[in-house]
C-alpha cells in the first residue's frame, strides 16, 4: 500500500501531512501527485469527497517551495467556483504549508478589493480566486497574471459550464503558454472533457471511480409526494421534510437541506425555524460575512441543520455530515452526486434523502440514469387525511325526503291551477282608422265590458237628461 512519504514530497509537507493525521493517500491522491510533481498536466477524475483538494495542494506547495513571488506576479493560480470551496482551498493550504515559507491571497466577493490589493502588492506564491473577482483586479490594473507556473481548475465541470467559458478563455490567455495546468472533478461530460484538451497538453488522466458515482457508504432513498392541491404544495412538502427528519431521531447529529431556487432556501429555513428547529439559510445572495458566519457554525456543530442553494454543494467539507435532504430534485443530474456527497465522507456512513414531486420525475430518472442506480423508494411518513364522502340522496333523513317531495306536489298543482285558468280576454287595440286611414266609429274601442252606461245613451237621451 502506497504511504505519502512513497510520494517524493517536500519533508516539511510530509511533516504537515503527519501533523494532521493522514497516514495513507486516496487513490486520486496517489495517482495525481506523482505526475503533477513530475511537471505533467493532470485530468484527475474522482467522486466527491476523496480527497481531490488535497491532489493538487501538496504537489504544489512541494514545486513552490524553492523561489520568490514578485510584486502583482502571483507564481501560481487555484480557480474555484464558488467562494466557499475557494475558502476551503485556502484551508488546506494553511495546514499543508505551515512549515514552508509561501504565501497567499483569497480574491472572493464580499470582500474589501484593499485588504486585497495589498497583499497582492506584497507578492503572493499562490492565488486563490473566484474568477469574477479575479478578473476584476487584472481589469483595475492590480494584478498580473505572466508569471503562473502552475494554474489549477478545481471542480472543472462546474467551471467549465456555459456561463464560466468565456471567463475561463480569457484567464487562460493571460497565462503563460508554458504553465503546467491540473483539472479535477468529479464529474467530466464528454463534451466538457473536448473543452478541457484545448487547455491541458498530453495530461495524465487519473479516474479512480467511475464517473458521477456516490459513495458506498451512502444510504440513499427517495419520497415520491403529491399534494392534496397545487396551491398547498409548498406547506405539505414541508410537512413531509419535517416528518424526516423527526423519523431518522438522533442518528440525525447534523443535516443539509438542499433547494433549487434560492427562495425556498429562505422559505424553508423560516419554516423549520418557526417550527423548533435549530436551522439557517445560505446561498448566494446573503452578504459574505454572514455567509462564512454561518458555515462556520455549522462546522463548529452550534447549527444543526443548514438549508442551501447549490452553492454549497461544491467546496463545503465538513466530514462528519450525517445527513442529506434534497427538498427538490436537482435539474441537473450531476448535481445530485455533490450534494449527498457532503455526507459519507473519509469512509463514513451517511443518509440521503430526496422528496420528489410528480413534475421532478424526469429529473429523478436522469439521475438514476446517471449513477446507474435505482434508488429505494421511500414511504411517505406524513399519511393524506382521508377525504370528506358528499351522503347519497338515499342516505337523507326521512323528514327531508317528504318535504322535497311536498315541494314538488305544490310545483305540480300549481302548474295544473294556470293550465285550468281560463286566460283573460284579450281586447283588440286600435287606432280607430280604417283601411285607407279614414275614422271608423262602429265599435267601441278601448272600454269592452266595462262600458259606462252613461256612454251608451243616444245624444238625444243625454240632452234630455
Amino acid at each position: 500500500m502506497t504511504k505519502f512519504t512513497d510520494l517524493n514530497l517536500n519533508p516539511k509537507v510530509l511533516k504537515a501531512i503527519e501533523e494532521a493525521g493522514y497516514e495513507t493517500p486516496t487513490p486520486i491522491q496517489a495517482g495525481a501527485i506523482p505526475p503533477a510533481l513530475e511537471g505533467r498536466d493532470v485530468l484527475g477524475i474522482a467522486q466527491t469527497g476523496t480527497g481531490k483538494t488535497a491532489s493538487f495542494t501538496l504537489p504544489m506547495i512541494t514545486l513552490l517551495a524553492r523561489g520568490r513571488a514578485r510584486a502583482r506576479m502571483p507564481r501560481s493560480l487555484v480557480l474555484c467556483p464558488t467562494r466557499e470551496l475557494a475558502a476551503q482551498v485556502a484551508e488546506n493550504f494553511d495546514t499543508y504549508a505551515k512549515h514552508v515559507k509561501l504565501t497567499k491571497a483569497l480574491l472572493i466577493g464580499g470582500v474589501s478589493f484593499k485588504e486585497q490589493d495589498a497583499l497582492i502588492d506584497k507578492g503572493v506564491d499562490v492565488l486563490i480566486a473566484t474568477p469574477g473577482r479575479l478578473l476584476d483586479h487584472f481589469e483595475r490594473g492590480k494584478l498580473l497574471l505572466t508569471g503562473v507556473q502552475i494554474m489549477v481548475v478545481d471542480e472543472a465541470d462546474r467551471m467549465l459550464d456555459m456561463g464560466f467559458i468565456p471567463d475561463i478563455e480569457r484567464i487562460f490567455s493571460l497565462t503563460p503558454f508554458t504553465r503546467q495546468t491540473l483539472f479535477f472533478s468529479a464529474t467530466m461530460a464528454p463534451e466538457i472533457e473536448r473543452i478541457t484538451n484545448t487547455f491541458l497538453s498530453g495530461p495524465a488522466r487519473i479516474e479512480v471511480a467511475r464517473q458521477a458515482t456516490a459513495s458506498e457508504t451512502i444510504e440513499q432513498a427517495v419520497v415520491q409526494f403529491k399534494a392534496s392541491r397545487r396551491d398547498r404544495e409548498g406547506s405539505e412538502k414541508r410537512k413531509v421534510l419535517r416528518a424526516l427528519i423527526d423519523a431518522e431521531g438522533d442518528k440525525l447529529t447534523n443535516g443539509i437541506i438542499f433547494c433549487n431556487r434560492k427562495t425556498d432556501v429562505d422559505i424553508c429555513a423560516k419554516s423549520l425555524k418557526k417550527y423548533g428547529y435549530d436551522a439557517a439559510a445560505i446561498h448566494g445572495d446573503l452578504d459574505q460575512s454572514q455567509r462564512t458566519k454561518t458555515l462556520d457554525a455549522f462546522r463548529e456543530g452550534s447549527l444543526r441543520i443548514l438549508v442551501a442553494s447549490d452553492v454549497a454543494a461544491r467546496g463545503l467539507d465538513v466530514p462528519s455530515v450525517s445527513h442529506v435532504f434534497n427538498f427538490d430534485v436537482p435539474g441537473h443530474a450531476e448535481d445530485y452526486v455533490h450534494r449527498i456527497g457532503r455526507t459519507g465522507r473519509a469512509g463514513r456512513e451517511g443518509k440521503a434523502i430526496t422528496i420528489c414531486i410528480p413534475r421532478d420525475d424526469k429529473a429523478l430518472d436522469a439521475v438514476e440514469k446517471l449513477i446507474q442506480k435505482e434508488i429505494p423508494r421511500l414511504e411517505n411518513p406524513v399519511k393524506p387525511e382521508p377525504k370528506k364522502e358528499k351522503p347519497a340522496r338515499s342516505a337523507k333523513p326521512d323528514t327531508d325526503t317528504r318535504e322535497s317531495r311536498r315541494d314538488e306536489n305544490r310545483k305540480d298543482e300549481s302548474r295544473e291551477r294556470r293550465k285550468d285558468e281560463k286566460p283573460a280576454q284579450k281586447v283588440e287595440r286600435s287606432s280607430g282608422r280604417g283601411k285607407h286611414g279614414k275614422r271608423d266609429d262602429k265599435a267601441v274601442v278601448g272600454m269592452g265590458d266595462h262600458l259606462p252606461s252613461f256612454i251608451a245613451l243616444s245624444f238625444a237621451e243625454r240632452r234630455a237628461s
